[in-house]
This record gives structure tokens, C-alpha cells and sequence, in this order.
């Protein structure tokens, strides 16, 4: 079977230099899959027999500093070209990488020794697929499926268990029944695994086009309570009663909410799911039937903290999914004053306001509420009214020359109460225009 692709100029280089050298040379990897189901090219990868030491004989100006047989060719992509030797590895102390490496005579042993069936597959030079384990029926029939026993595969790198979730959201694939029992019956597995890998997994889940059902393949495989713990004491929380709109409990809320997130942003996304996941420890049950969660939003907060930590978010995500999760209890109201929507920005943070209304949206229709309201809307306007005032001293109208001419001051901590005294005027209602300010600025003492 030939299938219909355009390389780029480097890859048809890259397939013409080793048939000239008269070497083995087959395109692998994703790039095959998606060549197949019509999606666009990225991360071009090859096997060979050629061992790495010829391969830099006809690649001069490529790298090899790895034990695994890959050389790296830069390229315009961010991601070079990698070309490996056929290989066959053996023993998975650390249950992630092989212990043993060794040249493999065919492209048959090399195939075999791949996860999945789907990424198995290889194209010869003139792109014939080449398919020895089944990929392209399994593409056919949208399935996740390991090469061989899945249970020695997730022995030998537990991280797959993980891939394998995430590549079923990503192609909103089902996880075939004997690949999902072995996931479920070698989840802690996951534990040998670092904590920056499985959150780079996380991430690329959460910006998959099916988060929510990833996440329930994660819940249903076991591996939601080696990864996010927290999450999973919220499935079986009760919400309904007499009052509230709530329909769900609080762990199925929470997917449908993440399922339910305009926001294509994995860190919004992923505060979504968690945004209630203090509920589980703030739940109480009054004596008419109430169920309340008071603070929840609090000691959301801080799991959200922990599992940042813990998953070792980078500072950045962390401000963010902290912000978001410790704020999403927004009060809307339209008629609130311009100092207390201006409070809400900046707890939330002026450039993280989309994402807040995006998880607002997403809680809403989670909850089995419209995606949004009247009241909402209006408040969506009044913050974007109060914006355009000034959030701190930079935004004035004025600046430290400014007062340094009017005092008749030096630089030093002077300026900065004048200019501090203005902004907190600003603040109260004072309009920040230029004459209106350096007017004020004439009849202040500090």
C-alpha cells in the first residue's frame, strides 16, 4: 500500500543519500500514523541498518551523544531529524529505560521492540507502508494497541501507560480491552517515572482535543490516583441538595466542566478540572439536607499549590493554576464598584482574565447551567470598562519627573510616595489624565 505524502526537501535528501550509500533507510514514528489519517507532518524519524559512525560518514554535520543508536540532524523545526539504528533493548531496571541496547540485524526486530501498533508502521523509499503488527487495521478501527503483551511493554517503560492515554485523546482513540487491563494492572508502576515527565504527559493531555475523556481513561486505568490523588477523593462527593443547581458529584462535575472549557490552554484547562477539588475536604451536610462547601475555593488553592510542586510546575503555570483555582468563586454582579472589580483583576491577574471567565463557562456548563448569563455578561463588560484605568504606578499619566519638577525633589523614596499617593487617588475615583493629575500632584504633601 503507497501512501500519498509530500516530505519536505530534507527528507527526500536524507531517503536519497542512503540508497545511494545502499543502506536500509525507513521512515517511523508518528509521522507515519498521521501520514495515514491526512493530519499534518511534524518530527520526521528514521531507522536504518547503518550503525551511527556510518551515518555521521554520510552526515557529517550531524550529532551522536547518545547510547541509544540516534543521530540528531538540525532542521528548520525546532525538533531535529533523528535517524536510529535498528535496535533491540533489553531490561528495564528503572522501569524506563533499557538497561541493554544492541544492533539489530532487520526492521522486523526493530518494529517489535516499539509500544503501540499504530506507531509501529514504517515507509520504505518510495513510501509503501510497511505494517508487521497490525497498526493500520487498528487505525481503521480507532484503537490504542500494544505491540506484542502490554504487560511486558509497560514493564519495560511505565511512562507508555501515560502515552498511551494521552495518544487516545489526542486521536480520540479507545484504549483496546487487553492494553487497558495491563494499564490498570501496572499503574504504580507509574511511580518509577519523574515527575517532570509525567507532567509534560499531563500537559499534552490537557491540550488534546478530547481532555476530558483522557482524563476519565486516566480515572478508569488507575492511573488518576497515582497522578492526581486529590482529584480522585472528589468522585462519589455529593453536591445535590435541596437549593442547588448541582446535578453531578463533584469529581464528575469537574470533568464535565474540563470537557465543557472554551479555553484551548492547557494550565486553564487543567485548573478547570481541579477548580473544586477542595469540596472533598470542606463538605459538610447540614440537618434539613444542605450540603455546603464553605472556602472550598481555599483549600483548593492550596492542593493546587502541592500538586504544582509536586508535578514540578514551572513558575509561570504555577502563578497561573494557583490564581485561577483560589479565585474562580467570583461573585458576578454588574453593579460592583470600580474598586472591587479592580480587586478581582488583580487577584486573578489582568492577563489571566479570558482564562477566568473561560473556567466560569466551563463550571457552568458543567454544572448543567447555561454557558452563560445576563448578569454575566454585563460584568464581562464592567471589567472590561475598569480596565482601562490604570492597575499600578507605571499606568499614570504622570511619572517621576514629573513630581521631581513640582516638589522640586531629588531622586529618591520621596518620588515614589508622591507618585504613590496619586495612584491610590486614581484608585478612589480621580481621573488619570495629565492635567487633572499634575494639578492634584501640586496640592499633595507627603
Amino acid at each position: 500500500m503507497k501512501i500519498s505524502i509530500n516530505p519536505p526537501k530534507q527528507v527526500l535528501g536524507i531517503l536519497k543519500i542512503f540508497k545511494k550509500a545502499k543502506y536500509e533507510i525507513y521512515i517511523v514514528g508518528g509521522v507515519v500514523r498521521d501520514a495515514i489519517l491526512g493530519k499534518s507532518l511534524h518530527d520526521w524519524d528514521f531507522t536504518t541498518n547503518a550503525t551511527p559512525e556510518q551515518i555521521l560518514i554520510l552526515f557529517p554535520e550531524g550529532f551522536y551523544d547518545n547510547k541509544y543508536g540516534t543521530v540528531g540532524i538540525k532542521n528548520a523545526e525546532e525538533r531535529p531529524i533523528e535517524i536510529t539504528t535498528f535496535r533491540i533493548e533489553s531490561g528495564y531496571t528503572d522501569k524506563r529505560h533499557p538497561d541493554k541496547i544492541s544492533w539489530a540485524k532487520t526492521l522486523e526486530e526493530d518494529l517489535k521492540r516499539r509500544e503501540l501498533t499504530i506507531s509501529a508502521m514504517a515507509l520504505d523509499n518510495n513510501f509503501e507502508l510497511i505494517d508487521l503488527v497490525g497498526g493500520l487495521e487498528d487505525l481503521k478501527n480507532k484503537l490504542i494497541r500494544c505491540v506484542g503483551d502490554p504487560n511486558d511493554r509497560f514493564s519495560e517503560d511505565a511512562l507508555r501507560m501515560m502515552r498511551a492515554v494521552r495518544i487516545a485523546a489526542q486521536l480520540g482513540f479507545t484504549i483496546e480491552q487487553a492494553t487497558l487491563q495491563a494499564i490498570q494492572a501496572n499503574a504504580g508502576k507509574i511511580r518509577h517515572i519523574s515527575a517532570e515527565r509525567i507532567h509534560d504527559e499531563l500537559i499534552k493531555l490537557m491540550a488534546s482535543p478530547y481532555p476530558a475523556d483522557g482524563y476519565l481513561l486516566l480515572h478508569n486505568s488507575g492511573l488518576g490516583v497515582e497522578i492526581l490523588p486529590e482529584m480522585e477523593a472528589t468522585f462519589g462527593i455529593e453536591q445535590k441538595s435541596p437549593g442547588r443547581h448541582h446535578v453531578f458529584d463533584v469529581g464528575t462535575h469537574s470533568v464535565e466542566a474540563l470537557r465543557n472549557c472554551p479555553s484551548p490552554d492547557s494550565i486553564t484547562r487543567l485548573a478547570t478540572l481541579i477548580h473544586d477539588v477542595g469540596k472533598a475536604r470542606t463538605q459538610r451536610i447540614l440537618g434539613n439536607g444542605t450540603i455546603t462547601f464553605y472556602n472550598h475555593e481555599m483549600e483548593s488553592a492550596k492542593i493546587a499549590t502541592k500538586i504544582a510542586d509536586r508535578l514540578r510546575f514551572s513558575n509561570a503555570e504555577k502563578d497561573k493554576f494557583v490564581r485561577l483555582v483560589r479565585w474562580h468563586q467570583f461573585t458576578v454582579d454588574e453593579r460592583q464598584t470600580d474598586s472591587a472589580i479592580r480587586r478581582f483583576i488583580k487577584n486573578v491577574g489582568l492577563e489571566n482574565i479570558d482564562d477566568m471567565i473561560a473556567l466560569r463557562v466551563g463550571d457552568r456548563l458543567g454544572g448543567g447551567a447555561r454557558a452563560t448569563s445576563w448578569r454575566l455578561e454585563e460584568y464581562k463588560a464592567r471589567i472590561l470598562e475598569v480596565q482601562q484605568q490604570p492597575f499600578s504606578i507605571p499606568d499614570l499619566k504622570i511619572s517621576g519627573k514629573d513630581v521631581m519638577e513640582i516638589k522640586n525633589i531629588t531622586p529618591g523614596p520621596m518620588v515614589g510616595k508622591y507618585l504613590q499617593a496619586i495612584f491610590e487617588e486614581v484608585e478612589r475615583g480621580l481621573v488619570n489624565e495629565r492635567e487633572a493629575l499634575l494639578k492634584r500632584l501640586l496640592e499633595v504633601r507627603c
